[in-house]
């Protein structure tokens, strides 16, 4: 189940809010917890024993660590507990992997090869994983208390806006919400707003765009052209964000609505400047998680400027893999990792001389990576790449620009060109400093009511339409 969908928006959710708001205060988090253990397994049927068993154990662990009466014991249960987790992630994330490398090596030596053991994907797990680690350490380290309540933790890690696609939100900042939280009718509406705005960015800029570009990356590279390859990046680049960044604007919209407050998960990260700003803005929560459980217990910049390069590299390398179990997230990881070192060897300071030049080099470093996260092989990223640099065997005329840059898609990359940037929010603010009177007040609010419900209709008939396509993020 996902939230752009009919059965979700007509049917899932009216009922799950209803029941919630009209259920009394001690009952919202039976009601919450019972709806989130559905909404998983509406799609992942036997796996939801798995996301179960993942909620006990890590409890059991939380619990242990706290009862634990010495340094030492709560170090190898901290140990034993992450230990478990990652194995579980591995497992079902990188077994093929693993094993379909070892079997081409193995072959390539010339010894018989291993069978590659498939397992299917559940749903969340890189995000529940994470959810569950974030709280352990941050347990063991003290900077929260371990949840006595089996139902509160689980409800933490179930809760349904967040559980298959996060964000991911640590432990101590919703900890205070989970036993008691205000139900107010401007969180309500705030949530509605920011919910329809998150599915206007999905159904109506995402899925356009990714039609687009999926029909351009699926061509043969004997019939892509330099133009075609260039529109079907830009198409991509812009899904991406739309798709993700909508996706958390729901999660976000639907948290509110519920009475919790989770922070942001992106800031207009197309308008920066470099990638360390890039990586400040793009997926923050798993930024900070990367930096806070990664980088910093690596030593952080703490042991010399060396060091600090290659704990950079280590993080990115892992964060290219956990979005995936292949040799191509690998290389993205590598990319943003070795051009976050080169910013921190001294690049930075050429970037803030040249402001506008800096802005162009940022845009090209990551669209020329989401081209290796797009791409399902390196051979197709590598061919993909020689049609971006000129060196496309396409002909225009069998492959012209106009057959995947139709009307449609050009409206949307337009509205995709300006949504990227914080223009609305610079509006949104410069309001209250034009006009104060009651009058202005009211006509803004009037205005963007009428747009919400505008976004919201065009968005349903869209759906209605069939024009679905998954969340790009559901695959990690």
């Amino acid at each position: 189940m996902v939230f752009a969908s009919t059965f979700f928006l007509f049917a899932f959710l009216p009922l799950t809010l209803a029941a919630y708001w009209v259920a009394p205060r001690r009952a919202r988090n039976a009601v919450l917890l019972v709806t989130s253990v559905a909404f998983y397994a509406w799609g992942e049927g036997a796996m939801t024993a798995l996301v179960v068993a993942s909620v006990l154990a890590n409890w059991g662990f939380g619990m242990a660590l706290t009862s634990a009466q010495s340094a030492s014991v709560r170090r190898r249960w901290l140990a034993v507990a992450v230990a478990v987790n990652l194995a579980a992630l591995a497992l079902f994330k990188y077994s093929a992997f693993v094993t379909s490398n070892v079997d081409a090596l193995l072959q390539a030596l010339g010894h018989a090869g291993i069978a590659v053991l498939a397992l299917p994907l559940p749903l969340g797990i890189s995000f529940y994983t994470f959810h569950a680690i974030s709280y352990l350490v941050d347990v063991h380290k003290g900077k929260a208390r371990a949840q006595p309540r089996v139902s509160d933790f689980a409800l933490y890690i179930l809760l349904f806006p967040q559980l298959i696609a996060g964000p991911i939100i640590r432990w101590r900042d919703i900890a205070d919400q989970i036993p008691s939280r205000a139900l107010r009718t401007a969180d309500i509406a705030y949530g509605v707003r920011r919910f329809v705005i998150g599915l206007a960015k999905k159904v109506l800029i995402a899925n356009t765009l990714g039609s687009a570009a999926d029909r351009i990356f699926a061509l043969d590279p004997a019939d892509l052209t330099t133009p075609v390859a260039w529109l079907g990046i830009v198409c991509y680049t812009l899904q991406i964000y739309f798709d993700f960044s909508g996706y958390s604007d729901m999660a976000i919209g639907l948290m509110r609505m519920l009475g919790f407050r989770i922070l942001e998960n992106f800031n207009y990260p197309y308008v920066s400047r470099s990638i360390r700003e890039f990586w400040r803005r793009w997926h923050i929560s798993l930024s900070n998680w990367f930096r806070d459980y990664v980088y910093i217990p690596l030593g952080g910049n703490r042991r010399g400027r060396v060091r600090s390069y290659v704990n950079l590299v280590i993080v990115f390398l892992l964060c290219g893999l956990w979005h995936g179990a292949s040799w191509n997230f690998v290389l993205w990881g590598a990319w943003h990792g070795m051009f976050l070192v080169l910013e921190r060897a001294g690049a930075s300071r050429a970037l803030e001389r040249w402001p506008r030049a800096s802005h162009v080099y940022a845009l090209l470093v990551v669209m020329i990576g989401w081209v290796l996260f797009r791409c399902d092989t390196l051979a197709h990223a590598m061919s993909f790449y020689a049609a971006l640099a000129g060196f496309a065997s396409g002909d225009a005329l069998r492959t012209p620009v106009a057959e995947y840059l139709d009307p449609l898609v050009a409206i949307a990359l337009g509205c995709g060109v300006v949504g990227a940037m914080p223009i609305a929010a610079i509006l949104r603010e410069s309001v209250p400093r034009v006009g104060r009177s009651r009058g202005v007040a009211v006509a803004s609010i009037s205005i963007e009511l009428v747009w919400i419900c505008l976004l919201a209709t065009a968005s349903a008939a869209w759906l209605a339409a069939g024009t679905y396509n998954p969340f790009i993020y559901f695959r990690f």
